[in-house]
């Protein structure tokens, strides 16, 4: 049976902690990439949140990394963060033309983050939706929505997302609004539940459930403990899934994605 492609990794590569846990004693700094992309399968990119990156970066990462591993990148908070997100087509027009394409196959989906203090304008929000590219340059962009105003658990946010082929963060095991109804052709998740204590960020147990929940997912369905805004379900077809442990307790994030991707053999 056809099932969609799982992918799993963290928030960046440069953090000082994971120097002599996730990366070996004395390893070099230039060459971390290198090494976490051989461990991961994905990393998403926060440094394209806060300031530019030049062409040449991207094709940096590309050339660096295995054929098959896929960045995710954050679209700039000067997008997101401004009161009229129908202002924001001039900002959007700038990132997904600064080189982004230099990653060629390797660029995933686009995560743009909202502000906690955002609240959902149907009108204003469906306007940022029209902004959004499918493609540039001749290639397919992915795009995700990561919000955190509890106003966005509706069913009318929901079905845009879907009407747009735009999905949302499944933020798992957060502070922040969950919700899981899947709205495109992948899932994009972001557990932030990682734990001091264990060792490898979650117990045996949790591991288990992530890598069972990705599975599901990638089948085309959705995990029963996740409970959905809406109550018409998406189509059950073969989804990518692309499944991030990102903050909660950082230095243990790279063992976590590889616990899972070891269970996903």
């Amino acid at each position: 049976m056809a099932t969609g492609r799982i992918r799993v990794g963290v928030g960046g590569w440069t953090f000082e902690p994971w120097r002599g846990t996730f990366y070996p004693e004395k390893h070099p700094q230039k060459r971390e990439l290198e090494y976490a992309s051989r461990q991961l399968t994905a990393i998403e990119v926060n440094g394209t949140y806060y300031g530019s990156q030049k062409p040449e970066s991207f094709a940096k990462w590309h050339d660096e990394t295995p054929s098959d591993f896929v960045f995710s990148l954050k679209g700039p908070r000067f997008t997101t963060n401004r009161r009229v997100l129908a202002d924001a087509g001039e900002s959007i027009e700038r990132f997904v033309t600064s080189g982004i394409t230099e990653l060629k196959s390797k660029l995933g989906p686009i995560n743009w983050q909202f502000m906690a203090t955002k609240k959902f304008d149907p009108e204003d929000f469906e306007a940022f939706l029209k902004l959004l590219p499918k493609s540039v340059a001749g290639r397919e962009l992915r795009h995700v929505v990561e919000v955190r105003h509890e106003s966005f658990k509706s069913s009318e946010f929901v079905a845009m997302l879907r009407e747009y082929g735009v999905a949302q963060v499944i933020a798992a095991d957060s502070e922040f609004p969950q919700i899981s109804d899947i709205t495109a052709p992948f899932v994009y998740v972001r557990a932030m539940g990682t734990q001091e204590g264990e060792a490898q960020g979650y117990s045996d147990t949790a591991l288990d459930t992530w890598a069972e929940r990705a599975k599901v997912w990638a089948d085309g369905a959705a995990p029963g403990d996740f409970e959905p805004v809406a109550s018409d379900a998406a189509e059950k077809t073969p989804r990518d899934v692309f499944l991030f442990f990102i903050s909660g307790h950082k230095v243990a994030n790279p063992a976590a994605a590889m616990a899972v991707i070891k269970r996903l053999g």
